[in-house]
């Protein structure tokens, strides 16, 4: 994916789904010194307008051969202060929010007027009346999850615990009990859809807050304890017992985090794949009956699971003979109410922010209701959603422009292939068979999803939720068996992002992120091919880093490279792996480049061929100066201005530790030092900050 933005599919589909491209520690900490700008609250009727190559966001005072990311985004960092509900802000964020506000006005109308809705407009109206009833939800309090409470106090015996654990998956998306069970491609046969047991089982971002020994991180576990003993004062217990509980859950969550991969590790597919028949499943954890669990799930049927991380689940039964049946009922509990807590009053809202957007992020204020209730919306019913964004905001030349860029860059890389002087003949056939099958997704899907089996009540916000979180579990435990159904998209039409789906081998790009400022058909091509087809390249590319190489043209992983081919390739990466160590995130932290080293290729691998793509496209024709730019400047000013950002610090380290994706800065200057072609639009002398002696360059 290109955006900053994280987008959560299942587990084992987010490790393979490759993003271009996103949502406090102790509630008394004090916000940042950063300004506080206020939230427009106000729907739009219909989207701006921003140019995709805005001089006014450049600082002309810059060196563009010095720091080429101040010279082409100095402008929008001074005028673009970031949102006091904001962990950062960017041409992304901004163009977000503008789609979320337009979606405001959409649900907003939808809400007020019963009269005349179809099926789809009334179940995204009223589930939005029902989130925006803030004075219900308040009344109510802690009561809606009192069912679920109540299903965990009863638990008798651990024999009686697969059966409760279904129900908490089915009922809450499931990665925050001990494990995750979901579905997602077989490894080896792409075409099948089989049960992946996977990692989970935490309340904080990564297993990395868990095991760093820095003093940052035993400060933020002590804040995160805090946080917990707070949540289980909301729900009863007194404030020693809370206490207690929240050591607990710390305790159980570590030793979980210790036995899973690093997020390093998890970009390798090989290390992810073990398919293990029944048998082999329940001799690896005889402290956890599996055949009850699945029933439970009617998936009693499925004779083999592609267990993710094995030494995880060892780790897993280990700790469920170790731990007392009281221990995994508070740990319960808590994921219980973490997981509610955005449905649930005020109180537990506030709480959830202060710790996981306040203090891990640095945001000073919550978000309004609106946006949190647009996002619940898009992400239960996002396909009904999307039906109504793309009916107002994507035409039928908006896609065919987008599929003509396309091809250009797709052709651009198959020349690109052919011309490779590093790669042999064989692993070229290869490479070239998988470029021919990648299947180009625009806008939105050719079937619209079916969301009538959910019961949608305005009175209800929390029904509404656990009843959309069980209908999509469902739907995706259902695949289990059957052969995959391609035309499926892993975002909805309105999200600002793209991908690349290595087992899919398709690449994905949603009506959301074809708006000005990022794809702008008033402008020239020159900032297009840049923003837009640095975009489409970047997605391509995914294709044939170090993650997707791995995987032939029909999606199954699978060695279709030489020998000598792939210790060239690996040489390649390497450059780039040296090059981005180097760089500073925030305080003392660098990049870490074997993370973002698939983003990072795939950026430089997007900006290449979209720029043999642009110079294909205007073969022939004269290109004047515009803005006081050349046609070549506009191009890397374009691309650059995607990539415009202030963050906060407290969000630079997170995403230092989570994030595959560099910081934007980075991803500007990153690229241009190995393009001769900067260098030369220009005119930047050799012994330039942007100007690289030896050049990286994988494709």
């Amino acid at each position: 994916m290109r955006s900053p933005f994280a987008i959560r599919f299942s587990l084992a589909a987010a490790l393979l789904a490759v993003s271009i491209g996103a949502e406090s520690a102790d509630s008394a900490s004090a916000p940042d010194a950063s300004p506080v700008v206020a939230v427009t609250d106000q729907p739009l009727a219909k989207l701006p307008y921003m140019p995709s190559l805005d001089v006014t966001s450049m600082d002309r005072t810059a060196n563009a051969c010095v720091d080429f990311y101040q010279y082409a985004c100095g402008g929008w960092m001074t005028h673009n202060p970031i949102p006091s509900d904001q962990a950062s802000w960017s041409v992304y964020g901004k163009l977000y929010q503008d789609n979320q506000q337009f979606l405001w006005g959409i649900l907003d109308n939808f809400a007020r007027t019963t009269d005349e809705r179809s099926a789809s407009q009334q179940k995204i109206g009223d589930y939005f009346a029902a989130c925006m009833d803030d004075s219900a939800v308040e009344q109510l309090g802690v009561e809606p999850l009192a069912p679920m409470l109540t299903r965990i106090g009863d638990l008798r015996t651990k024999r009686d615990l697969p059966g409760l654990l279904a129900m908490l998956h089915l009922q809450t998306g499931g990665s925050g009990f001990l494990f995750e069970f979901d579905s997602n491609q077989d490894f080896a046969d792409s075409a099948q859809v089989i049960a992946f047991a996977s990692a989970g089982g935490l309340g904080m971002p990564d297993r990395d807050y868990y095991t760093d020994t820095d003093a940052r991180a035993v400060q933020l576990r002590l804040q995160y304890r805090r946080h917990v003993a707070r949540i289980f004062a909301l729900l009863g217990d007194p404030p020693a017992l809370a206490a207690r509980n929240a050591a607990t859950v710390l305790r159980l969550e570590t030793e979980l985090a210790r036995a899973s991969l690093a997020r390093v590790e998890l970009r390798d597919p090989h290390k992810l794949f073990h398919k293990l028949d029944r048998p082999a499943l329940q001799r690896l954890t005889p402290q956890f009956n599996w055949a009850p669990y699945l029933e439970a799930l009617e998936l009693s049927h499925v004779a083999t699971v592609n267990v993710t991380e094995p030494k995880f689940y060892a780790a897993l039964d280990g700790l469920l003979a170790a731990s007392s049946l009281a221990d995994l009922k508070t740990y319960l509990r808590w994921h219980a109410a973490h997981s509610a807590a955005p449905y649930l009053s005020r109180a537990f809202e506030d709480e959830r922010f202060a710790f996981f957007e306040h203090t891990l992020r640095g945001v000073p204020l919550q978000k309004p209701r609106w946006k949190r209730c647009v996002r619940l919306v898009d992400v239960q019913l996002g396909e009904a959603l999307g039906q109504e964004f793309v009916a107002r905001a994507f035409g039928p030349d908006l896609k065919a422009s987008t599929l003509k860029m396309t091809a250009q860059i797709e052709q651009a890389m198959r020349e690109d292939i052919e011309n490779l002087a590093w790669m042999s003949d064989s692993t070229k056939r290869q490479a070239l068979a998988k470029l021919d099958s990648i299947v180009n997704k625009i806008g939105y899907p050719d079937r619209w999803r079916d969301y009538s089996a959910i019961v949608v009540r305005r009175d209800d916000f929390y029904g509404n939720a656990v009843r959309a979180t069980e209908f999509e579990s469902r739907r995706q435990l259902a695949k289990i068996g059957k052969p995959l159904d391609r035309s499926e998209w892993g975002m909805t039409p309105q999200t600002v992002n793209a991908y690349y789906n290595p087992q899919m081998n398709d690449i994905n790009f949603p009506a959301g992120v074809l708006q000005p400022p990022l794809y702008d058909p008033a402008l020239d091509d020159a900032p297009n091919y840049g923003d837009t087809g640095g975009t489409i390249g970047h997605e391509l590319t995914h294709g044939f880093d170090d993650e997707g190489r791995q995987f032939d043209a029909a999606g199954n992983l699978k060695d279709w490279w030489t020998l000598p081919d792939a210790k060239e390739f690996t040489k390649r990466t390497q450059c780039v792996v040296d090059q981005y160590a180097q760089y500073v995130v925030v305080d003392d932290i660098r990049i870490n480049s074997r993370l973002t080293l698939g983003e990072d290729v795939a950026d430089l691998g997007g900006l290449i061929l979209a720029h043999i793509a642009w110079r294909a496209q205007t073969a022939g024709q004269s290109l004047k100066e515009r803005d006081g730019l050349t046609a070549e400047q506009r191009f890397f000013v374009g691309y650059a201005q995607w990539a415009c950002e202030n963050d906060r610090p407290e969000n630079l380290r997170l995403h230092a530790k989570t994030d595959p994706h560099s910081p934007g800065r980075y991803r500007v200057n990153g690229l241009v030092v190995n393009m001769p072609e900067f260098q030369h639009a220009f005119a930047c002398p050799v012994n330039q900050p942007m100007v690289k002696q030896v050049p990286c360059r994988v494709w």
